[in-house]
């Protein structure tokens, strides 16, 4: 058997750390869980789903900013956030090459540079 003991457990069987919040923190998340549907905390995902979804909504021929996406997600200093978002995404039905820096040049596009001008020129991007 494993000596235990330097670390501060006993002989045999390693020390046991209980994984579970404290009562009070598990029912605060359950009673948050009630009132919203969800999870009582947040998770990437759901920023991720937010931002997804602003830029799924960008017609044709028209163009946000990072910062426009993240105040639309609601989280107005997560412009980077954002950018690395749509930087991983791989779904063409998520038009991630609307999405342009504030001083209106393309910015980066996980498929080049050179692609994101011109599927904005063949928009009729103005």
């Amino acid at each position: 058997m494993r000596n235990y003991s330097k670390v501060g457990g006993r002989k045999g069987k390693p020390a046991r750390h209980s994984l579970r919040p404290p009562a009070t923190a598990r029912h605060k998340r359950a009673g948050r869980q009630a009132l919203t549907g969800g999870p009582g905390y947040r998770t990437p995902s759901i920023f991720k789903n937010k931002v997804f979804k602003i830029v799924a909504s960008i017609p044709k021929g028209k163009t946000l900013s990072y910062k426009e996406v993240a105040i639309k997600a609601g989280k107005s200093k997560a412009y980077r956030a954002v950018g690395n978002i749509l930087n991983k995404n791989c779904d063409p039905k998520i038009p991630c090459h609307r999405v342009i820096k504030s001083d209106e040049q393309a910015g980066g596009y996980n498929r080049g540079t050179n692609k994101k001008i011109k599927l904005l020129k063949n928009e009729a991007f103005k």
